[in-house]
């Protein structure tokens, strides 16, 4: 399992990608695009504006307040253990996963917030991956070079715990 240090967490803060004040401004860049949200809110307003993402990875939570609802209109479900603050190998073998079957719900047990970084790893050049920034708005990651790069770097912040949860 990696986990991400308390005095790591700062690096976090900053948007990975561009900040929208709300899905309504970013529906124009999906057109055409394979699009991937981590987050119940982001992934839920999508649905309701007739984007269905790729992938959307959620855990049942916005800001730690259950957010019950389940989207129906994927074919595949699968499951991963993820507590806050790492990343864990089921999750990041769930995502490879994912990125090649598309169409899938990921329903996190735990927390789902750091995903967007292996899944920009994992995903294609050119898609483009929507979360949400508490209280700013909408992010949108596109797959480049650099944005892989730049969770590599990232991904450096991690420790390698030598656990797993759940095991």
């Amino acid at each position: 399992m990696l986990e991400l240090p308390l005095e790591k967490r700062h690096f976090f803060k900053a948007p990975f990608g561009t900040l929208y004040a709300d899905c309504e401004d970013v529906m124009p860049l999906l057109e055409g695009k394979t699009v991937y949200t981590v987050g119940d809110v982001v992934t839920y307003h999508l649905i309701r504006q007739g984007v269905i993402p790729s992938i959307a990875i959620i855990d049942g939570h916005t800001m730690r307040t259950p957010f019950n609802w389940s989207p129906a209109v994927f074919h595949k479900r699968l499951c991963a253990k993820n507590p806050p603050g790492t990343l864990t190998r089921e999750l990041l073998e769930t995502l490879d996963r994912a990125v090649q079957d598309q169409d899938v719900l990921i329903l996190v047990d735990g927390e789902e917030d750091l995903a967007v970084i292996p899944l920009v790893l994992a995903a294609p050049f050119g898609a483009l991956i929507l979360y949400g920034q508490p209280g700013e708005g909408v992010v949108v990651c596109e797959v480049t070079p650099e944005a892989k790069e730049k969770a590599r770097t990232m991904l450096a912040h991690f420790v390698d715990t030598g656990e797993e949860s759940g095991a």
